[in-house]
């Protein structure tokens, strides 16, 4: 009795994750709003920018935007592993990947956002030399491949870790 009554509140309990996506869906908003002051800025500033500051201007759209998918990625594919399935099949333009991503393909998915976060940062960094040290870019090149290596071996590890799963499933 006892422990079915820990059962189901520790089930109902994942209810609690729409809270922490809520939360992100209005940090979205207010990216949305910086996303929006950047363009304003960038179209007002056109004919003054120098080809360096259109491209590093272009590298943090490009990177709010990285920023703003990898949200809606945790997002969906939070809610549908740990709170419920979302219905997918009332929308025919529904994405295919949004109700198919397990634990394993986020944490990829996540992993490689934010390689591509860092290396726009580092681009930007490289294309603004005189507002660098160079200890700064040193300390961004090596948090860089902190990230590279880092996403290397979680990939890595889920790829020896699904072919030892594997192979165990065969021999039984």
């Amino acid at each position: 009795m006892a422990a079915r009554l820990i059962e189901r509140v520790l089930f109902a309990a994942r209810w609690l994750m729409v809270f922490f996506y809520a939360g992100l869906l209005l940090t979205l908003l207010v990216l949305v709003v910086k996303f929006a002051q950047r363009l304003h800025n960038f179209i007002g500033n056109v004919l003054t920018f120098s080809e360096t500051d259109a491209i590093v201007s272009a590298a943090a759209m490009i990177d709010l935007t990285l920023v703003a998918s990898m949200i809606l990625i945790v997002v969906y594919s939070g809610y549908e592993n740990f709170v419920s399935q979302l219905s997918a099949n009332e929308n025919k333009n529904w994405p295919e990947w949004m109700t198919r991503v397990d634990f394993t393909q986020l944490k990829q998915k996540l992993l490689a956002s934010i390689v591509l976060i860092s290396s726009i940062q580092v681009l930007k960094a490289f294309m603004e030399p005189t507002k660098f040290n160079d200890r700064d870019l040193m300390w961004i090149v090596g948090i860089h491949l902190v990230f590279v290596l880092s996403t290397v071996a979680f990939a890595l590890s889920d790829l020896m870790s699904s072919k030892s799963y594997n192979r165990g499933r065969s021999e039984t």
